[in-house]
């Protein structure tokens, strides 16, 4: 009996205020970059260079779907999305933006992806929505211009300085190399 006392009051202290690492929230993107060859999302989804993030957005011009990058060492272009990136399902986050790249704080290097919006000023259920993207620096901090937290992109996107609040809405990812497939979910 005691056991089964312990055992429940490890599972209740286990299970009180935890954060989970990755959300539930919707994104789905896949690009091949073996097809698209754009030089700026490829420098961070190379593990051999770590601290390097790019922000992917979408936008429409001249009627069609253009994929915009641009990483943090000021590196920015657009590739127009082909057939087969028509009939993929493309949900890019909370509101059109992901950040990616791989971390430089650990051994092999981590591939992060996380939702270009803010967590603690951004919702998405607010009408109007009003978008609060994150700006990304050169040392791998993510911005928010609003509320003025600092998120560490290299470190699982806690809050580097500023209040306290959520981390990051981070996203599995996965990448196959700099001119490989992109996979976020």
């Amino acid at each position: 009996m005691r056991r089964i006392l312990l055992a429940l009051a490890l599972f209740a202290v286990s299970c009180g205020d935890t954060e989970h690492e990755f959300t539930t929230g919707a994104c789905y993107f896949v690009f091949d970059n073996s097809v698209h060859q754009d030089p700026t999302l490829a420098s961070a989804m190379n593990p051999m260079a770590p601290g390097i993030f790019c922000q992917v957005t979408t936008a429409m011009r001249n009627g069609a779907t253009w994929f915009d990058f641009t990483n943090n060492g000021g590196a920015s272009s657009s590739s127009i999305q082909n057939a087969v990136d028509t009939r993929r399902t493309l949900i890019l986050g909370y509101n059109n933006g992901i950040i990616v790249g791989y971390g430089a704080l650990s051994q092999p290097p981590v591939f992060y992806a996380y939702d270009r919006e803010c967590p603690n000023c951004f919702n998405p259920n607010a009408i109007p929505m009003r978008s609060k993207p994150l700006s990304i620096s050169s040392s791998g901090i993510a911005t928010c211009n609003t509320c003025k937290r600092q998120y560490d992109l290299n470190n699982n996107g806690f809050i580097s300085s500023g209040d306290d609040g959520k981390r990051l809405t981070r996203y599995r990812a996965t990448s196959t190399g700099p001119f490989g497939v992109l996979s976020v979910n």
